[in-house]
């Protein structure tokens, strides 16, 4: 049995393992209490059937492994197809899982439960719909306390959402560099005065930090405060309930995209269309596929080919405006398929946190079955100076059939990327040699030209 650690790892009630692909979570006496309170209210088995919050169940002592034996209590999850984690999401996804969130601890609020967490790494997605997973976060709010997670909602949900809608900046680098999140004495310094007229920047940025400074290192006698001066569970409803008005409202700014018009725009012909969805439907029917990964998927096209045959699909692309386009349209069409996420696949998302072990890294969190790499060799070869040698390899360490393709020195794209570089730079990107290097670690089963003599598709098997 394999300790696996997401969002709870600092908490000593309880611990997350992974044993024979089961999701198991064992739980302290305090926290096996709280639970038993939470499996009888009427707002969990609600949610839970609603799939808005992860299916969970008990262990019967005789079947808990004897390593997870210490446990007061052991649980049960249902096992989420990908992890993914708010860095990697879009500004419209931030937003919906914040939003269900909230509305989530508004239900436990009226029936007398409350969450001691408000962060986003709570929060998963089955396709396109987000789900919350930290079961040991809901406990009973006996004495009307503040609630104790709002510190942590703000990091990482409001302050992101509020980045990108009041000031354009993508959120996602900066929840990257902080598994706490975003600092609200750092976002007080980056809202100037005209910002604190905006709805939601004086009470929950301005208000908060100065509040913040104040009370650091004393949350416990700042509790202790204001329920002497009469704070109750009515007041967090408000609180939340503004929040969630708030959260609904906000829109992403800085929105403009270098990849939108690609589908229009690229120099692909009808014939070349044609021809490599003909090869990607072959490819992903020849086995069978638990998880696919569509690395580069741009608008989702060949993402959703795969997903017609493959059970979940994760589609990953760097341009977040283009990805929140592919959710908002996977969400329209109610399509729990793929996941779509966004990610700079030249500098993938790394292990995080202490030790390494908070957040895994993108390569470490799953094995896929089958990779498509279209459109993407050059773009990582030349665009971001990876050596082909390294591209080759590292789509290797990924163990799976490759769907991949290799556009020439001599197609239109690639004469753009070379046009301000050196003439001898990236002597090595050439077919040949891209041939070569994939034939060292995979086997080529099927290698078909595109109509316009410049690109050629490739099915490929990693060596045993």
């Amino acid at each position: 049995m394999v300790e696996a650690e997401p969002a709870s790892f600092r908490d000593a009630s309880s611990r997350v393992f992974y044993d024979d692909g089961v999701i198991l979570r064992g739980l302290d006496e305090h926290a096996a209490a709280e639970f038993e309170a939470l499996s009888i209210t009427r707002f969990f088995h609600r949610l839970v059937a609603e799939a808005k919050v992860v299916a969970t169940e008990r262990v019967p002592a005789s079947a808990v492994p004897a390593d997870a034996r210490q446990w007061e209590l052991v649980l049960r999850h249902e096992r989420i197809p990908f992890v993914s984690y708010p860095y990697e999401w879009s500004f419209t996804m931030l937003r919906d899982a914040a939003e269900l969130h909230l509305e989530i601890l508004l239900d436990a609020l009226t029936e007398g439960m409350t969450m001691k967490d408000g962060s986003a790494f709570n929060m998963q997605w089955r396709g396109v719909r987000s789900v919350f997973i930290d079961i040991p976060s809901f406990e009973r709010n006996m004495n009307g306390n503040p609630w104790s997670g709002y510190r942590q909602f703000c990091q990482t949900f409001l302050y992101p959402l509020l980045l990108q809608a009041y000031k354009g900046v993508p959120f996602q680098s900066w929840l990257r560099g902080s598994v706490e999140g975003l600092p609200g004495a750092d976002m007080r310094r980056i809202m100037g005065m005209a910002d604190v007229r905006r709805p939601g920047v004086l009470k929950h940025v301005v208000l908060h930090a100065a509040l913040d400074s104040r009370v650091t290192g004393r949350a416990q006698a700042l509790q202790a405060d204001m329920r002497s001066a009469g704070f109750n569970s009515e007041m967090t409803k408000a609180l939340v309930r503004n929040l969630l008005k708030l959260v609904r409202s906000l829109q992403p700014r800085g929105t403009r995209s270098l990849w939108a018009e690609y589908p229009r725009t690229c120099t692909y012909t009808g014939h070349d269309r044609r021809e490599k969805e003909s090869f990607v439907r072959q490819a992903v029917t020849a086995a069978s596929t638990e998880l696919a990964l569509d690395l580069g998927c741009n608008d989702g096209h060949y993402s959703r080919l795969v997903a017609e045959h493959a059970k979940h699909t994760v589609a990953l692309d760097r341009d977040a405006t283009v990805v929140d386009s592919l959710y908002r349209s996977l969400r329209k069409e109610n399509n729990n398929k793929i996941l779509p996420l966004v990610m700079n696949l030249a500098d993938p998302s790394p292990a995080l946190g202490w030790a390494g072990s908070e957040r895994r890294s993108f390569t470490t969190r799953s094995r896929p079955d089958l990779v498509l790499c279209l459109a993407l060799v050059h773009h990582l070869s030349i665009s971001a100076n990876v050596p082909l040698a390294a591209v080759v390899a590292w789509l290797r360490s990924l163990g799976a059939r490759l769907v991949i393709e290799f556009v020439a020195p001599d197609d239109q794209m690639v004469q753009r990327l070379r046009a301000n570089k050196p003439a001898s730079q990236h002597d090595d990107y050439r077919q040949d040699v891209f041939e070569r290097l994939l034939a060292a670690d995979f086997t080529i089963e099927r290698r078909q030209p595109l109509p316009s003599g410049t690109r050629t598709m490739y099915l490929a098997v990693p060596h045993a």
